[in-house]
């Protein structure tokens, strides 16, 4: 007896018939990053999507990410499992007054977290990543004044370390790493005494104050991967622990936020294999720019990719 296809057999097949290409954020849930072609943070998915040659990019992230895969992919079809993967940090930092902004001062430098709208990045200098954002700060003249934008703990964290005092933040947050209590890190540290912390930057300065090691998703992982240690207590998205789960002889605690008691994000959680599949057969949802925007927001993100 012939069994069903799975949505994994379907998402396979349509991918070839499609000449796609499969992104997708280390947040994703397992199954769907089982299938990427690419797992990655945001920076190395955007590199991977200016490389690509084929001619759909299904990005399974939130629906910023697969934005900026447009910007760099014009005539080529970027599709998003769910319309509705949004982002806490996009939804906190409207255009509007960001454009207010620039015209009350012309003479800053707008940089912009990657976790932005495609209008908030067309209004902007530079982009950045939580990989890359000391190193775009510290290429910006010391005497210029900046704008930082949208996530204030990776704002502070990037001031902290570049000594720039000119530097202005927005308050916006991520809602999972801003909700992680330094005082479960303690609880944390007391169960499992043997084991190093590590933190992504979105995390409040009183939990960065706690971790061995600050740094993008991909970074922790490399860190992780390369440090002699076997225990580690990981302050991130819980859907790290796919990449995490493959290093060999280690073991990692995941502690919760506030919000729910967990450590996952709602939006990156939206997107599910039969969502993939139905995107790919329908090529929908689309992401849909006019010309003017990306040709305006491809600006600050060339000039990202040119920061080593």
């Amino acid at each position: 007896m012939i069994s069903a296809p799975t949505f994994a057999d379907e998402i396979l097949d349509l991918k070839k018939q499609r000449r796609a290409i499969l992104l997708a954020h280390h947040y994703q849930e397992p199954e769907i990053q089982e299938l990427a072609d690419v797992v990655g943070d945001s920076l190395e998915l955007a590199r991977k999507a200016r490389d690509f040659s084929g001619d759909v990019i299904a990005f399974c992230g939130v629906w910023f990410m697969a934005e900026t895969a447009k910007v760099l992919n014009p005539h080529r079809i970027v599709v998003v499992p769910d319309r509705e993967a949004s982002c806490s940090l996009v939804e906190a930092c409207p255009v509007e007054p960001v454009r207010e902004f620039r015209r009350n001062h012309p003479d800053h430098v707008i940089v912009s977290y990657i976790n932005t709208s495609i209008e908030v990045k067309a209004e902007s200098d530079i982009l950045c990543t939580s990989r890359n954002a000391v190193n775009i700060v510290n290429s910006i003249p010391r005497e210029k004044p900046v704008l930082f934008l949208p996530d204030r703990n990776l704002g502070n964290y990037v001031q902290r370390l570049t000594g720039r005092e000119n530097m202005q933040i927005w308050q916006g947050t991520c809602i999972v790493h801003a909700t992680f209590p330094a005082r479960r890190v303690v609880e944390a540290k007391l169960e499992h005494p043997g084991a190093l912390v590590v933190a992504h930057p979105e995390c409040p300065e009183s939990v960065l104050a706690l971790a061995d090691f600050i740094g993008s998703t991909s970074a922790l992982i490399e860190w992780c991967a390369q440090s002699s240690a076997t225990e580690f207590i990981v302050m991130t998205e819980s859907g790290i622990q796919y990449s995490l789960a493959r290093l060999p002889g280690k073991k990692f605690y995941y502690v919760a936020n506030e919000n729910c008691n967990c450590s996952e994000c709602p939006y990156m959680k939206l997107n599910t294999l039969e969502k993939l599949r139905d995107a790919l057969l329908n090529l929908e949802p689309r992401v849909e720019l006019s010309q003017e925007l990306i040709e305006r927001a491809l600006v600050p993100l060339e000039r990202m990719l040119a920061v080593k």
